[in-house]
């Protein structure tokens, strides 16, 4: 085999691979024994016609096909093994030259890791990230843990208020014809919520248990319904029940009540020490974004398109398999939500540069600050990764084996570039 490499624009190569005549004639012959069983030829029983005989009638080329796709991964993979070029993408491969007699050739084009031209990245100023906590901040806390244990009291005595909790039948149409979702009973609808049509549950304050009432409201003009979409609707609807949440006192029993303090002095502290340690961990996020962001700006790099494809590609099959762990289809998500693979594909691809961009940036500064992982320094990961997974260390080692340890090597390094941009970065 031989290959030849050609430049293109935009860190894209050609790969020119030229599988030898010889090599060639034994897929040929691969080919033929795999397909001979599926051949009827006249005059000889199924799977036992020669080879000759098979290609006289069909055409020489009729193993072709099947020797080609054996030939190109290996042939690929062997040619890329022995060259020094990173590739990031997956191979467009075009057939050049496929004849009986002669040399295979075909030509692969792929995306080569592209070079980063790093700018500043050191001492980078980034805003400055709110730390404090405020009285109103730990109100706000212990108004949700309120939430969380309020009583649930039926009224009967008035009828529908804003923030009621009501149990409602609804029958809609649209010009007399019920259309499919329209219809439920005893579905359960907090009023002022904005989980209806826009307008539907306003009309709703004022009604009385048992009454039966029309609420009129038009569809939006992007309702996920391509056909009701800016419909006028008509819902036929009767409230069968009305609650309201009842929360309790703010005292020394519910301190009790929600945590292991006597006094809601002492609960209050502690929800302000949660709070303070929860801002401060958010403000180091914000910082690291804040100052990769600013290094990713400052650099400068080419990024192929077949690597842009690569990474959204990806990004995609992990969303597919959140969305299969959660019980649905990824035909149904679109159904849902009126939406299509070319369209999550367009929605996805400037998070997939981001990506690339953030990776590659934080790589080269890894790379231009001379970081290296020690032995020492894998020894911990492993011992993390063994007690979060309850298993012997050597395990996670036998595990992992030598390309997951060099793996966790990389990211550690990227790790070390994320904390170098956020420790010298100031915050203004």
């Amino acid at each position: 085999m031989s290959l030849q490499t050609e430049r293109l624009e935009h860190n894209m190569v050609k790969l020119t691979i030229e599988v030898s005549a010889e090599e060639f004639e034994k897929a040929l012959q691969g080919a033929y024994l795999k397909n001979k069983g599926k051949m009827n030829i006249p005059g000889f029983r199924k799977g036992k016609a020669p080879r000759a005989m098979i290609e006289k009638m069909y055409g020489a080329a009729i193993f072709y096909e099947d020797a080609a796709n054996q030939l190109i991964p290996t042939a690929y993979d062997a040619e890329v093994a022995e060259c020094d070029l990173e590739l990031v993408s997956q191979p467009k491969i075009d057939v050049v030259q496929i004849e009986k007699g002669q040399p295979f050739i075909f030509t692969a084009e792929v995306a080569v890791k592209p070079e980063v031209t790093l700018g500043e990245y050191r001492g980078l100023e980034v805003p400055a990230a709110d730390k404090e906590v405020s009285d109103e901040d730990v109100q706000a806390e212990i108004d949700k843990e309120r939430e969380k244990n309020a009583r649930t009291i039926d009224v009967d005595d008035r009828a529908v208020a804003d923030g009621d909790m009501i149990k409602l039948d609804f029958d809609g149409s649209v010009d007399g014809v019920p259309f499919q979702g329209g219809k439920a009973e005893n579905y359960d609808l907090t009023i002022g919520s904005g989980s209806f049509i826009p307008g539907f549950e306003e009309q709703l304050v004022g009604a009385k248990i048992g009454e039966d009432l029309e609420v009129k409201v038009t569809f939006p003009e992007d309702y996920h319904a391509a056909e009701l979409a800016g419909k006028d609707a008509v819902f036929a609807c009767k409230v069968n029940k009305i609650s309201v949440k009842e929360l309790p006192e703010v005292d020394d029993d519910f301190a009790q009540e929600v945590s292991e303090f006597d006094t809601l002095e002492e609960y209050k502290a502690d929800v302000r020490k949660t709070l303070t340690e929860r801002k401060e961990k958010a403000a180091k996020a914000a910082k690291e974004t804040a100052a990769v962001d600013k290094a990713v700006e400052n650099a400068e790099m080419d990024i192929p398109e077949a690597m842009i494809d690569g990474q959204v590609r990806q990004m995609a099959d992990d969303f597919a398999r959140r969305i299969q762990s959660q019980g649905l289809t990824v035909e149904q998500y679109f159904q849902f939500t009126g939406t299509d693979a070319q369209k999550l594909f367009e929605q996805m691809r400037p998070e997939a540069v981001k990506r690339i961009k953030n990776s590659l940036v934080l790589e080269a500064i890894a790379a231009k600050e001379n970081f290296e992982i020690s032995d020492e320094r894998v020894d911990e990961e492993i011992a993390k990764m063994a007690e979060m997974y309850k298993m012997e260390a050597d395990k996670v080692r036998e595990i992992l084996g030598e390309a997951g340890i060099e793996q966790m090597k990389g990211d550690l390094k990227i790790q070390a570039a994320v904390d170098l941009l956020r420790d010298e970065a100031k915050e203004v």
